[in-house]
């Protein structure tokens, strides 16, 4: 009997935990994604801050690889998946598959916004994070250069961060903590009180996946740092030549710098029936995440689109917990198909949700336990922490984070590519 070949697009924490389980069994896995890493990305707010470099929150995925003796890596794009015959079409050439995985995560979701998608600023990758990082600072320097006018530097120093989920909560939080801790130690030539931070929010509330008391809690602690919190507020147009953002509310604010958290779509791939896309971008599957109508073919993660979970009727939250999960039971599940014994369902199992927000500021809750301030705070990084990939990287991340404590500034505030997001070459 041939040994089954399973070919992954995606190695994010849905793949990941595929190839972890998976790794030793009778299956030949290829793991095909467009770079050569995995990205830890609920600390990719960091690098964009300066408080981490890239490097802390990455890891060689050869490096991973290398131990497993059935996977392989190929670093490559996927072009098409030719069903029929089992093909997929990569910038590298053609590679056959008897099982399909789809792990290729998600996408910011900018709603039609062509202006903003061209213009605004996201956190989805490494790039995106050291392009942030690179703006920020070069708006600093900017503003410098204007003397504290504040007529002119005005758009150099207001932050609009869109969207009140845990990512726009961190990233504000982030900027706020820059503006009181880092702006009058090496831009002394500012004024402090010249930078603006601003979080919109177009439903009722920031963190709307937590309860109402978290919810309220982050906005506190947001607002304390100095965060000018905008709710039932959404973005109407944007003028990148003026810095013109004009919001529902008809107020219109001036910023270079608009960061969009609003939301995610999944990553689809050309070739798969456009009959299974379906809202949010995800693909329709059955409870073992399997694409609809198709047997060899399984789709995991943010990209996964299941609602036969009682519990979760309309879909499951595009979150790391679950991509972690179905993972986890689709390599069982896989070896189960092989050896002709029964599946088992996927029921989402909710550990929790947590956000922080500055120093000594989170919200969390666990196991119906909800918590928030220093506690939490801690309980934070402490999961942070043992989440990241790699015994060096958590001494990076935690000796960062040691220092930063200590001195109340992250410490890699370089230029390394300079970065215009209003450029329009």
């Amino acid at each position: 009997m041939l040994t089954p070949h399973v070919v992954i697009i995606g190695s994010g924490f849905a793949g990941l935990e595929f190839i972890k389980g998976i790794n030793k069994k009778t299956v030949q896995v290829t793991v095909i994604d467009k770079n050569n890493y995995f990205n830890f990305q609920p600390l990719m707010y960091q690098v964009a801050s300066g408080e981490l470099g890239p490097d802390a929150i990455t890891y060689p995925l050869r490096k991973l690889i290398g131990r497993m003796p059935n996977v392989v890596f190929r670093m490559a794009e996927v072009m098409k998946i030719n069903i029929t015959d089992k093909i997929l079409i990569t910038n590298i050439g053609e590679i056959t598959f008897d099982y399909l995985i789809l792990a290729t995560g998600a996408q910011t979701n900018f709603f039609g916004n062509k202006i903003i998608e061209q213009y605004a600023m996201q956190l989805k990758s490494i790039p995106d994070a050291l392009d942030l990082r690179s703006d920020i600072l070069q708006e600093f320097e900017e503003a410098i250069n204007l003397n504290n006018q504040l007529d002119k530097a005005n758009k150099h120093l207001n932050f609009v961060v869109v969207g009140g989920g845990p990512t726009g909560v961190e990233t504000a939080g982030a900027l706020a903590e820059i503006k009181k801790n880092a702006l009058p130690k090496d831009y002394k030539e500012l004024d402090p009180s010249m930078m603006q931070v601003y979080l919109i929010e177009a439903s009722h509330g920031i963190l709307a996946s937590m309860s109402e008391i978290s919810s309220k809690k982050a906005k506190e602690f947001l607002e304390k740092l100095g965060v000018k919190v905008l709710v039932k507020t959404s973005v109407i147009n944007y003028q990148p030549e003026s810095g013109e953002l004009t919001l529902s509310s008809g107020e219109k604010l001036y910023t270079n710098t608009v960061i969009w958290s609003a939301g995610v779509k999944g990553k689809t791939i050309d070739g798969i029936p456009e009959s299974l896309i379906t809202k949010n971008n995800r693909y329709i599957c059955d409870e073992y995440n399997r694409l609809k109508g198709f047997e060899n073919i399984f789709v995991i993660g943010d990209l996964a689109f299941i609602d036969a979970d009682p519990a979760y009727p309309n879909g499951h939250p595009m979150v790391a917990t679950v991509a972690q999960q179905q993972g986890r039971l689709l390599a069982k599940n896989l070896l189960h198909i092989i050896q002709h014994k029964p599946l088992k369902p996927y029921k989402f199992l909710n550990l929790g949700s947590m956000a922080t927000i500055g120093r000594h500021k989170a919200v969390l809750e666990i196991f119906g336990m909800k918590t928030q301030g220093y506690l939490a705070w801690l309980v934070w990084m402490f999961v942070h922490l043992i989440l990241i990939l790699g015994l060096r990287n958590r001494f990076i991340v935690f000796f960062n984070w040691l220092w930063n404590y200590i001195n109340y500034q992250g410490a890699i505030r370089i230029i390394i590519r300079p970065f215009k997001p209003n450029s329009t070459t």
